[in-house]
């Protein structure tokens, strides 16, 4: 089980990015939150077994939505936290 701490930049707000995070966090079985920032990138923490955590982030770079862009995924490792074994939107 990891924790993966991700800033996403490119044409992420305003296109369904969070809506579709969402989506795919529930398919891949993964809990954590996604949520937009003041600066225009969206913040994800997601939390699960490795390996699906690293599908989750290579599919999330192709754009969970067809009008999102991503420019760039800033990656840190996070500490497990209790997130409800559910993934949500944060505002």
């Amino acid at each position: 089980m990891i924790n993966v701490q991700l800033t996403i930049t490119g044409r992420v707000q305003g296109v369904g990015f969070r809506w579709g995070t969402l989506k795919l966090a529930q398919q891949l079985g993964l809990s954590g939150f996604v949520r937009n920032q003041i600066d225009g990138t969206v913040y994800v923490e997601i939390q699960g077994p490795k390996k699906i955590v690293d599908r989750f982030i290579h599919r999330l770079a192709q754009g969970p939505t067809s009008y999102a862009i991503v420019d760039h995924i800033q990656q840190t490792a996070g500490s497990i936290a209790d997130y409800g074994n559910q993934f949500t939107i944060r505002r």
